[in-house]
């Protein structure tokens, strides 16, 4: 997305720096949070890092706002918010995660973000034939990549279609386990902590506890697992 200098901090260092801050911020440590205090206008990269996590970044206002808030949040958090919606928009190529992750951003800033509201441009149209469509190891791969859409409120329509398919991403999670894939079963468990009728057979608690112990060294897996325990209680 936003090209290095040499010497320059890389983005992978302030994606995970800025995770950290939400996920400090969903267990109620380090303070007040603010989006333009974990990435800031003046960083280069802060748009990029905010296009890459998406929803998340305001992950921590769903706390006291699950629906849509009324109390004012800061006018510096929303500039972050609209400088990285501008600059990455996703094209007319674009694939069906950027899209949602996109759309995911507009509806988080629409329910979270009373500054400016007026400014926020309506969420793109997303397809979602391919949660029916697609055989579950590509269903799960992609669910996990769209994982900050699990937060409560957003992407209605998006949960009730993968209601249908609990069982494929059950199946998935179970996969991305035994792969040791951490990033993939953290984001699979956060989307089935949200939906309904998860075989009891799946353990989802212990399964979670496991990945946040064996991945947690990813700042984006705790995020997703912390993310799970606050807002649907599961985990541990």
């Amino acid at each position: 997305m936003a090209e290095q200098t040499p010497g320059a901090v890389p983005l992978s260092a302030v994606i995970a720096d800025a995770a950290t801050g939400v996920a400090l911020a969903l267990r109620g440590e380090g303070g007040p949070y603010a989006l333009s205090a974990v990435l800031r206008q003046s960083d280069a990269l802060a748009p990029a890092a905010l296009r890459v996590l998406g929803a998340d970044a305001l992950a921590p206002y769903a706390m006291d706002h699950p629906a849509h808030p009324t109390a004012p949040v800061g006018g510096d958090d929303a500039e972050v918010v609209r400088q990285a919606l501008s600059a990455y928009p996703p094209g007319t190529d674009a694939s069906e995660v950027s899209v949602w992750t996109y759309r995911g951003l507009v509806e988080a800033s629409h329910a979270f973000l009373s500054a400016g509201a007026q400014h926020w441009p309506p969420p793109p149209e997303a397809a979602a034939g391919w949660v029916e469509a697609d055989p579950w190891p590509k269903l799960a791969h992609r669910v996990s990549q769209v994982a900050a859409l699990a937060l409560p409120g957003l992407a209605p329509g998006l949960a009730e279609q993968l209601a249908a398919r609990t069982d494929d991403l059950a199946r998935g999670f179970v996969r991305a386990v035994r792969r040791r894939d951490w990033l993939q079963a953290a984001g699979l468990g956060r989307w089935l902590s949200r939906l309904p009728d998860v075989p009891q057979t799946l353990g989802l608690d212990s399964g979670l506890a496991f990945v946040r112990h064996m991945g947690g060294a990813d700042p984006r897996v705790t995020l997703h697992i912390v993310a799970a325990q606050r807002f649907y209680g599961r985990g541990w």
